[in-house]
């Protein structure tokens, strides 16, 4: 069995909570700060968001505009728009970046690893051939690769089709 280890995460869960959905607030502020908030494409009932504590380079989240917390509440158009959008996100992630593989899925719950219950999001996660190394399990560091702010800039007209 393979382990995908995220202590760098801990940062975001321990950090106190505003009460705010970080997804609500971002998806609601103007598209002009887009980049700056890391929304990467905005559909009619879903958007697709970058990761701001990624489990690996690429670390993509499609979630509904709407704020639900529970997976039977997204009516069908925002199960589709959202699955269409993963589809979409996996095949920029392999025109960009490259990756070898995918874990794709949803948290639902506390229990389940969910660290935002309220608003239900599923998550694209690039992998690579040998991308575990020591720096996480002897240093409490990851190694991310790249600048976020430069993934969205190479993600955004590929995913929009710019």
């Amino acid at each position: 069995m393979e382990n995908l280890w995220a202590p760098w995460r801990l940062e975001y869960i321990l950090s106190d909570k505003d009460g705010e959905c970080f997804l609500c607030r971002i998806l609601s502020a103007d598209e002009a700060d887009d980049r700056e908030n890391l929304v990467l494409k905005r559909g009619k009932k879903c958007a697709v968001v970058l990761n701001r504590y990624p489990y690996n380079n690429g670390h993509l989240m499609v979630c509904p505009i709407r704020h639900i917390g529970e997976l039977g509440l997204m009516d069908a158009d925002e199960r589709l728009e959202s699955m269409d959008l993963v589809g979409e996100c996996v095949e920029a992630l392999k025109a960009t970046i490259h990756p070898d593989g995918f874990n794709v899925g949803m948290n639902l719950g506390r229990v389940a690893g969910a660290g935002l219950e309220e608003h239900i999001h599923t998550h694209i996660v690039p992998r690579w051939n040998g991308d575990t190394n020591f720096m996480p399990v002897l240093g409490d560091i990851k190694v991310v690769p790249q600048y976020l702010h430069e993934l969205w800039d190479q993600l955004y007209p590929v995913i929009n089709r710019v």
